[in-house]
């Protein structure tokens, strides 16, 4: 869709509000006339494609979200637009009419996604019905008017033969992780905000024999997963009288009476880390999840902070993760390409669980087949190597 003119489209939208109603190319095409504008068939599909999305739709963010290679698009009030094409961020050229007109598309936005964003409720964090997550933050708690936030879901769940054709991971790396599910091996999949931990999380559970169950608990469904059997719980925020919200501690528990085979926590991030850890010791082989952190050494120190939010002491959630985790899969953005740069072994030598390398990428170089850390010979014997 081609961008019509915005001086025009305001015009159209004042004569369409005198009566309300259904944009269709006839209300449109009267609308134009009496704006005093001659358009063509083709400039009146784009004013009626144009207003739609404006109703239904992202308004004039809908060609980016439409572009499958779009994983990002952020709105900084109306000084610029820029998405993630999966080469890092880079500045689009588009109009959005204005910081007025920024608001109502974030108001509208969070609305459909059943959501209140006014200057009581100044910021939205929720899901589209389409499945792109939104976030919103209104001025004066964001500087220079409203700015916007939009996660596309991935269209497809990505195979670990497509994350080695793409550079994500080291080729003679692919047999090891699949291993790793093959053995039912409890891991976590780390990294920083928009590192790709979902994309892999997916790639490996697709890995999983399709006679097994996976139950994924996740606060807001990002998850691709392609296979035959995925039940799906979501948690629920609080409406806006501040009630109804189902945390994720809650729907972890209700997952472990679904009958899982493999329980999957799509973001570890509060204190649900103790049910999740409960549950990795109590039986449940081959269970995984996400997990933000700036490198795979840095996992026990944030588990430790997550299970200080669920009361537990910094013994007992290392006496829960050496026997709950066995890997660990950390990823990082190397000039905008997101890959694989370590997995990495969980072994307790002492009172604490440390995490140890076992193969390491090179940082600079996305052609590199890595190398062996010293948690090497751990790997190969956790692998049956």
């Amino acid at each position: 869709m081609r961008a019509a003119d915005p001086v025009l489209l305001e015009r159209v939208r004042t004569e369409l509000a005198r009566e309300p109603g259904p944009v269709t190319p006839g209300r449109v095409a009267a609308a134009v006339r009496s704006a005093g504008a001659v358009l063509g068939d083709v400039g009146l599909l784009d004013v009626v494609d144009a207003l739609r999305a404006e109703i239904v739709g992202a308004g004039p963010l809908e060609p980016l979200l439409a572009d499958e290679r779009v994983t990002d698009v952020l709105v900084n009030a109306d000084r610029g637009v820029w998405v993630d094409r999966g080469r890092g961020l880079e500045r689009v050229r588009l109009d959005l009419g204005g910081a007025a007109a920024v608001r109502r598309l974030a108001v509208r936005l969070a609305a459909a996604a059943g959501r209140r964003l006014d200057d009581a409720a100044p910021y939205v964090d929720a899901r589209l019905p389409g499945g792109v997550r939104v976030h919103a933050v209104l001025p004066p708690l964001a500087e220079g008017g409203t700015h916007l936030s939009l996660r596309v879901p991935h269209r497809h769940a990505m195979t670990l033969e497509e994350l080695v054709d793409r550079g994500a991971l080291p080729p003679a790396w692919a047999p090891y992780i699949s291993e790793v599910v093959s053995r039912r091996l409890a891991f976590l999949v780390t990294g920083g905000t928009g590192a790709g931990k979902t994309t892999v999380l997916a790639a490996l559970l697709g890995r999983v024999p399709p006679a097994e169950r996976i139950v994924v608990v996740e606060d807001c469904a990002e998850l691709a997963v392609d296979h035959p059997h995925v039940v799906r719980l979501e948690a629920r925020p609080p409406n806006v009288e501040g009630r109804g919200a189902v945390p994720l501690t809650d729907l972890v528990r209700q997952a472990l009476r679904m009958r899982p085979d493999r329980l999957v926590v799509g973001e570890v991030r509060g204190a649900e880390v103790r049910e999740l850890l409960t549950a990795l010791n109590t039986g449940h082989e081959g269970g995984c999840g996400t997990l933000h952190a700036n490198s795979a050494r840095e996992v026990p120190a944030r588990l430790e902070a997550l299970g200080a939010l669920a009361g537990l002491s910094r013994e007992a959630v290392h006496a829960q993760a050496a026997g709950a985790v066995s890997l660990v899969l950390h990823l990082r953005r190397v000039a905008g390409l997101r890959r694989v740069a370590e997995i990495a072994v969980v072994e307790r030598p002492g009172d604490h669980v440390v995490v140890t390398p076992a193969l390491v990428a090179e940082p600079d170089d996305p052609t590199s087949e890595g190398r062996h850390g010293p948690g090497f010979p751990l790997l190969q014997t956790l692998l049956g190597a």
